[in-house]
C-alpha cells in the first residue's frame, strides 16, 4: 500500500480551509446583501485615492471589462457606489463609493473579523502566531506566475 503523499495532504487541506472560510464568509455576507466578488471590489473602490476608470478595476481584480460592469450594476443598485464623469475624457467613467458603500465596507470588515474567529477558535494564541508566521512566508514566498 502508497504511504500518503505529504504535500498532497496539505494541499488537500488547505483547499478544504479556503472552501469553508468562503462559506463562512458568504453567510456572514449574505445579511448585508452583497456577494463576496462585489466585496472585494468595493474595498478595491476604497483603496484608491480617487474614483477609479472601470478599466483599472478590471485591471486591478484581473477580470474582464465586463465582469466589472456587472459588479458595479449591482453595487449602484444598492447605493454603494456610483458612476461619474471623468473630468478630463467625456467617454471614461469613473466609480466612486459613497456613503452607504463605506458604511457596507464597515459592517463587512466586521464579518470577515467574525468569519476569521470561526475559522481561528480552536487554535490557541501561540498556535495562531505560527499559523500567521506559516501564512506569511506561503504568501510572500510565492513565485511570480511564469509564462510558457
Amino acid at each position: 500500500m502508497d504511504s500518503p503523499d505529504p504535500d498532497g495532504v496539505l494541499a488537500e487541506q488547505l483547499l478544504r480551509l479556503t472552501r469553508r472560510l468562503q462559506r463562512i464568509q458568504s453567510r456572514q455576507l449574505e445579511p448585508i446583501g452583497i456577494t463576496p466578488a462585489q466585496f472585494r471590489l468595493l474595498r478595491t473602490v476604497a483603496h484608491y485615492e480617487g474614483p477609479p476608470r472601470m478599466a483599472d478595476l478590471a485591471q486591478r481584480l484581473d477580470v474582464v471589462p465586463r465582469a466589472v460592469t456587472t459588479l458595479v450594476d449591482g453595487l449602484e443598485a444598492g447605493g454603494r457606489v456610483r458612476r461619474v464623469p471623468d473630468p478630463d475624457s467625456r467617454r471614461v467613467v469613473r466609480i466612486e463609493i459613497t456613503d452607504e458603500g463605506i458604511a457596507t465596507l464597515r459592517s463587512l470588515r466586521d464579518a470577515r473579523r467574525a468569519a476569521a474567529e470561526e475559522i481561528l477558535a480552536p487554535l490557541t494564541a501561540d498556535q495562531r502566531e505560527v499559523l500567521g508566521g506559516l501564512l506569511t512566508a506561503l504568501v510572500d514566498g510565492m513565485p511570480e506566475r511564469r509564462r510558457c
